[in-house]
């Protein structure tokens, strides 16, 4: 296994970044083949395919930059939501192609295998900068999507996340070249600014890390400071252009539910002590992590690859440390991801630090197979095997500890470890580097399957229909505005369980693919206020005081909750009120015939004489003053006012921070009654008043000169760039 010194060739380069998508590929028709659904699990489902639907929908209808959708409510406020990606061009492509896909569980697993290309050759990208052999560098990029927490949790549900830590890697390998002046700053930029706007926090969480690991290792490497602080400018410039994408979250989260997620605290969850590291090569080793299965997540969430620890023993440390500067980057970036998944659980509104778990995984990977295309080793070979062999064994007893109910499998999987491993030493001895990375590769897709066919996967899946039309052809096509009042935890969600809903509620952002307007919908945010009002939680479940809270009547405008939030249907889930219809309607409304689908699973309540949600403007009060609709639109209304005496107009619009008002061009303050429901006051002795609202996410204008100093940078970054190639090139001449 001694290193073959001569620096890849395009071809080869180009060679193995095909096998590395070709395994990909091969992965994913493994896992469909075992369930068709195996990616269209939890938060894709439920939650962002929904907001790539309704997304679409919007931007075909001309809303290139959605902000709010205002009968959804808590829900309906994209640019507090950050994930939508409404400035991620990538994802605004994916939104607007999403609505012409009829089927779901097709859109979604060619939306991740895309991206797991992706991130997979990011990966190969970066173990290729730092002098892996391209055959050995298609391990690990191959690898990548199917590390344990990637397979069970990421490419499962949390699309975001893998979506994110894509576009980290690539941007690492980018700074790379950029740093050594092998590429300008651009694709740096680019990378960077995708990940993050995306949204997610952790993937903005690892850019900033990227950049700074960088920073560090550059330095130690090249001796000087200028690669450095030209990573920090390029840095500076995508943070200042993506900036827009979490302001308005943060300088709104006083109303949401974000606003007490502060300081730092501990419960377990989502943590993952150091020693779940020493099942990284044991396939079948289950985790003491905490998840939502209990104190153990019964899936191999910690496993990397079969051969990452036991290769350790073929690595020629003492030539290694030469290049520990080089290396620095990838050992820092490795130190900061294990402090981080070790805990603790909440940093502030960063959260469950087991997400980063891939982060670990990859680095590791990209550090193992660099050692081994530059230091590997089969010299002192006996000495080397039985240092493997010691290191299966520690695999061996630590699986055991984990999960002794499959020490059977464990102990299989230790001897296969051992059989394939001394085929990988002889094919190494006997043909090479070829030989042996050709047998790794043919593994990852077989032990993917195995795990997938064995192990449950870690979260729930909802099995919702998976077609558009296949959803909308058995659910009842309400017209106007629906609020349901129900609760998805009180019924049985499973493959053949009659109390499958799909026929007549909606949970998540199950309305949205059905191109409804429910007030139900999918939220990691939430609006304090508005949330107690109907106890309504992050997948629009409610609790059973809700209908008796939405039919009270408001104190100061005498109206209902339902009557300022202008719905025309509440559609209530019969085994949360089991003896609804029994009792007399609401004032103005009535029990509704329910569709014979769904006669056993909901009651509705509708409004006496149709819908009101179709009127014109958004008032849904007026005290004390005459109202004439001017213009509305999402973001802007125009109301003609006139009050003798003073008053107030209500409007059915969640008073988020944002909104401003003025009478005749002079700025009147915005109130929420209840902090819910948006109104102003009139000055007594207004004839004839022009009223404006204008709703602008706060941090809008900011973060709109952060991109234009951010491309300005970008701007100025890539002048110098070319400027100095062009030097270099005269100067050679």
């Amino acid at each position: 296994m001694t290193p073959d010194t001569a620096l890849p060739t395009r071809k080869e380069r180009w060679t193995w970044g095909a096998v590395v998508a070709l395994v990909i590929c091969a992965g994913f028709a493994a896992l469909v083949a075992v369930d068709a659904r195996y990616f269209f699990v939890d938060d894709t489902e439920s939650g962002a395919v929904g907001n790539w639907l309704q997304l679409g929908h919007l931007m075909r209808e001309g809303q290139w930059f959605p902000t709010l959708v205002l009968d959804q409510w808590m829900s309906g406020n994209y640019p507090v939501e950050g994930q939508g990606g409404l400035f991620n061009p990538v994802q605004m492509a994916i939104n607007y192609v999403a609505p012409s896909v009829d089927n779901l569980v097709v859109l979604v697993t060619v939306v991740k295998l895309l991206f797991s290309i992706l991130l997979g050759w990011g990966v190969y990208r970066v173990a290729l900068e730092y002098g892996a052999r391209p055959a050995w560098a298609a391990v690990a990029g191959a690898s990548a999507p199917f590390v344990g927490f990637t397979l069970y949790f990421e490419q499962t549900s949390w699309v975001t996340s893998m979506i994110g830590t894509a576009y980290v890697m690539q941007a690492w390998a980018s700074g790379v070249r950029y740093a050594r002046g092998r590429s300008g700053p651009l694709p740096v930029f680019a990378f960077l600014y995708l990940a993050i706007t995306v949204g997610y926090v952790h993937a903005a969480l690892l850019a900033g890390v990227v950049v700074a690991v960088l920073m560090i290792g550059e330095y130690l490497y090249q001796r000087q400071w200028k690669p450095s602080m030209l990573l920090a400018l390029v840095g500076i410039a995508a943070a200042s252009a993506a900036a827009i994408t979490f302001l308005p979250g943060v300088l709104s989260s006083s109303v949401t539910w974000r606003t007490g997620e502060e300081g730092v605290y501990n419960d377990n969850f989502l943590t993952a002590p150091w020693s779940e590291t020493l099942t990284a090569s044991m396939p079948s080793a289950v985790s003491s992590i905490e998840s939502w299965t209990g104190e153990t997540t019964f899936a191999p969430v910690t496993y990397i690859s079969w051969f990452l620890v036991p290769a350790l023993a073929f690595v020629g440390w003492r030539a290694a440390q030469s290049s520990l500067r080089e290396l620095s980057p990838l050992l820092l970036m490795a130190s900061f991801a294990l402090l981080f998944t070790a805990g603790p659980s909440a940093i502030g509104q960063v959260r469950w630090p087991a997400r980063l778990l891939p982060v670990v995984a990859v680095v590791l990977l990209i550090l193992v197979v660099v050692l081994l295309s530059r230091f590997g080793t089969l010299q002192a070979l006996r000495t080397r095997v039985v240092a493997a062999s010691l290191l299966v064994l520690v695999l061996l007893l630590r699986a055991s500890s984990s999960g002794p109910q499959y020490f059977g499998r464990h102990l299989l999987w230790a001897l296969a470890i051992l059989a394939v491993g001394a085929l990988a030493l002889f094919l190494a001895r006997r043909y090479g580097t070829v030989a042996v990375t050709a047998l790794i590769l043919l593994t990852i897709v077989p032990v993917a399957a195995y795990q997938a066919t064995t192990y449950p996967q870690a979260l729930h899946k909802w099995f919702l229909p998976a077609t558009q039309t296949e959803a909308k052809a058995n659910f009842p096509q309400w017209d106007g505005v629906t609020l349901q009042l129900g609760a998805r935890g009180i019924l049985t969600i499973e493959r053949d369980s009659p109390e499958l809903p799909w026929q007549s509620q909606v949970y998540g952002n199950y309305a949205k693919i059905l191109d409804l307007d429910y007030v139900n919908a999918y939220t990691p945010v939430g609006h304090g206020p508005f949330s107690g009002l109907l106890c309504m939680n992050f997948d629009s479940s409610t609790c059973p005081d809700a209908l008796d809270n939405v039919f009270q009547v408001d104190p100061y405008t005498q109206e209902t909750f339902v009557d300022l939030m202008q719905v025309d249907r509440v559609v209530l889930q019969r085994k949360q009120y089991p003896d609804a219809d029994r009792t007399p309607a609401p004032p103005g409304w009535h029990w509704a015939e329910v569709p014979a689908v769904a006669d056993d699973e909901i009651y509705v309540l509708e409004r006496d004489g149709g819908p009101i949600s179709d009127a014109p403007g958004r008032v849904s009060a007026a005290l004390g003053v005459d109202v004439e609709p001017v213009s509305y639109a999402v973001n802007r209304e125009r109301l003609r006012v006139s009050s003798v005496d003073g008053g107030s107009v209500v409007f059915s619009r969640l008073a988020w921070p944002g909104y401003t008002a003025t009478l005749n061009g002079d700025p009147l303050p915005t109130m929420g009654i209840g902090e819910m429901f948006l109104f102003v006051d009139i000055p007594p002795g207004t004839v004839d008043g022009d009223l404006e609202i204008e709703f602008r996410p706060p941090g809008w204008r900011v973060g709109q000169v952060g991109i234009a100093f951010g491309l300005l940078l970008l701007t100025a970054l890539t002048v110098y760039y070319y400027r100095g190639r062009r030097a270099t090139t005269t100067d050679s001449l």
